[in-house]
């Protein structure tokens, strides 16, 4: 566990017999006082809040290959981006991605390639120790198709050895069983652009003193590179590789009738999602660095104000200070700004606080009134939602609505009803989602074909949208808030969804946050709000598995690996978040006086800082399992606000703070 900052106020909590030290009112009042300031102080003029998302070095490394690839090299930039990597570099000579992790083969090729084409020579030291640590994970053979397509670009793996991405998958109608509307979000933002760039190919080659000879296992660089097979013949993933293999003679041939009706729709879908009311395609780094290259695939110049657009919207995600410069995945105004509300009006701000009322008013102004990608799988007749980022509009999810929707239940507007048109709008935007097992997923509803897991380029684990516990819990919670009871069969099948996704142990996995700990907390809090009796056996079981992974030092923590390890769930050095999450859990099945409940809140208040937040160097966010971690920098200031404020709340008989919406 990292030192206790130095200016981190002295409690009782921190003395050696803690154990018998119940925290008081006085101690709670002081740290939520301080919590609160702190994110006051933090709010822009116009009411909304926006903390920084912090990732690994692969964001930079992408950025240094974009910049060579481009034959346009920033010097500058590409020194700040250098800096950023080598201040990654792990002992063992690798890069991972999460804070503590080990060594990844993606991350540590991308980093060593970029400082290579930034001018290290291969002979220097920490070259050395990188290229004998991507050698020992397998070296370039063993990176995913994503990362070998990049390399691809600048000449340094086969095209010919790549799967085809073939770009007339846009034309496919949504009634076949496979069509682009059929993959995530995210995934659809991605292979689009790709799909473009699968075709033109644009490879710029490289002198020889920038190339990756030496990352190849001894042997192995001219092998044949084709995905291999399962050794069963009739499985989804042979079937996938013989249509492959069948597309790569067809593309010798030539013979592509409807090669440029698709191109053309390809570019329409793009440049109408990176144009008004989007700050980039899908506002997140893969997809807007993934447009900028197949625009200039198109022949777009640099002046055109459709790549001018990009390149700004692309700029947005770089964030420089004394310390660093780094890129960002993508911005979280919306996202920051409902959970900032319910912490701060929970924790006693009045409802009509000025700072309330003008956070509230930018989230009304944030409504998504588009009909977007998520149309097409679900029919609702009016849009609306919120996205996660300033402007997303063919991008609205429910993870952000529903968080929304719990923070502006809080706000007293100075017009009653204000908001209520609109929130009666979102609820039903909301509750549409739901799909047949009764969960709810992220951005689509019903993308959860797994045998699309199968195709050989879905190996990024990210190709499906599947319903998960922690957005079903947290729509549930919602209902719960404002009048709905586990009567109606929309709370019903929820409730059912639950049950049946709890492990054996009594946790739930958590997709959008790491992770049994994140999924378990919003169970708990969800079927609380919704009034299930909480003493039922199989929720208690929930409770139990929080309390059996309780830190010695009276926090919890969970290592991003618990996603490729579940022995390892629920383990990890102490957290500001993960304590706040299992706090607020435990909270949520009553007793308050248990000792895993006083231990959690002293680790909390032996914690915070002078200025109200509390230090976090790990990454407790999750992009895709396995695959990408984010840090929010603001879970470290409000969901200890918040979790403080359940335990007062909770103590004192008030339960959740009224709601000025009813259904």
């Amino acid at each position: 566990m990292p030192p206790v900052s130095s200016n981190v106020i002295p409690l009782p909590s921190a003395s050696p017999d803690a154990s018998v030290y119940a925290p008081d009112l006085a101690d709670l009042q002081e740290a939520i006082a301080r919590a609160q300031q702190n994110l006051l102080r933090q709010q822009h003029p116009d009411g909304h809040w926006c903390g920084e998302l912090i990732v690994d070095s692969t964001l930079c490394s992408d950025y240094v290959l974009f910049m060579h690839w481009l034959g346009d090299v920033d010097e500058a930039m590409q020194q700040r981006c250098v800096r950023h990597i080598l201040k990654r570099q792990l002992p063992d000579g690798g890069w991972n991605i999460y804070y503590g992790g080990p060594s990844e083969v993606n991350a540590s090729v991308k980093a060593y390639f970029a400082l290579k084409l930034a001018g290290h020579s291969a002979d220097l030291p920490f070259m050395h120790e990188a290229r004998a640590n991507i050698l020992r994970l397998g070296g370039i053979p063993r990176m995913n198709t994503f990362s070998k397509l990049y390399l691809a670009l600048l000449g340094q793996f086969p095209w010919q050895y790549l799967p085809s991405i073939p770009v007339e998958m846009i034309l496919l109608p949504s009634w076949l069983p496979f069509n682009i509307y059929k993959m995530s979000s995210w995934s659809r933002a991605m292979l689009v652009p790709l799909a473009i760039i699968n075709h033109f190919k644009p490879t710029r080659e490289l002198p020889g003193m920038q190339q990756l000879h030496e990352l190849y296992p001894l042997g192995t660089e001219h092998k044949d590179f084709s995905l291999a097979r399962d050794s069963r013949l009739l499985t989804w993933r042979n079937f996938f590789l013989r249509g492959d293999h069948a597309l790569k003679i067809v593309s010798k041939l030539g013979w592509h009738p409807m090669r440029q009706r698709a191109l053309e729709e390809a570019e329409r879908w793009m440049l109408e999602r990176i144009g008004e009311g989007s700050d980039g395609l899908a506002t997140v780094f893969p997809a807007m660095l993934n447009s900028l290259i197949a625009l200039k695939a198109f022949g777009y110049g640099s002046t055109h104000p459709a790549y001018r657009k990009a390149v700004a919207d692309f700029r947005e995600l770089f964030v420089e200070d004394e310390e660093d410069f780094r890129i960002q995945p993508c911005l979280s105004p919306v996202w920051d700004t409902a959970i900032n509300i319910i912490a701060l009006a929970e924790s006693g701000v009045p409802a009509d606080d000025p700072a309330l009322r003008k956070a509230a008013a930018w989230l009304v102004g944030k409504e998504v009134r588009v009909h977007g990608d998520w149309t097409v799988n679900n029919p609702h007749p009016e849009a609306s939602g919120w996205a996660f980022e300033y402007n997303n509009v063919y991008y609205p999810d429910t993870d952000d609505t529903a968080m929304v929707l719990m923070g502006l239940r809080l706000v007293q507007p100075a017009e009653p009803g204000a908001i209520d048109e609109v929130f009666k709008r979102a609820l039903d935007w909301q509750l549409s989602f739901q799909c047949r097992d009764g969960g709810w997923a992220a951005f689509d509803k019903e993308v959860t074909q797994h045998w699309l897991e199968d195709m050989p380029f879905a190996d990024h684990n990210a190709i499906l949208d599947p319903t998960c516990s922690d957005l079903t819990a947290r729509t549930l919670e919602v209902m719960g808030y404002i009048g709905f009871d586990t009567k109606q069969p929309c709370v019903r099948r929820a409730v059912q969804y639950l049950i049946n996704t709890q492990d054996d142990d009594g946790s739930w996995y958590g997709r959008w946050g790491v992770n049994y700990i994140y999924g378990t907390w919003q169970v708990l809090r969800g079927l609380r709000a919704i009034d299930e009796d909480m003493s039922q056996t199989w929720i208690l079981r929930g409770r139990d598995w929080l309390e059996s992974c309780q830190n010695d030092d009276g926090g919890w923590g969970e290592t991003c690996a618990s996603y490729d390890d579940p022995t390892l769930k629920g383990r990890g050095e102490s957290t500001a978040s993960q304590t706040s999450w299992a706090l607020m859990g435990l909270c949520a099945c009553g007793d308050l006086d248990r000792p895993s409940v006083q231990r959690g809140l002293r680790y909390l208040l032996s914690t915070q800082k002078r200025d109200g937040a509390w230090d976090e160097p790990q990454i407790t966010g999750t992009g895709f399992p396995g695959v990408f971690y984010l840090k929010y920098d603001m879970y470290r200031q409000n969901f200890p606000l918040l979790a403080l404020a359940t335990f007062v709340n909770y103590r004192s008989g008030l339960g959740h703070r009224k709601s000025f919406y009813r259904c």
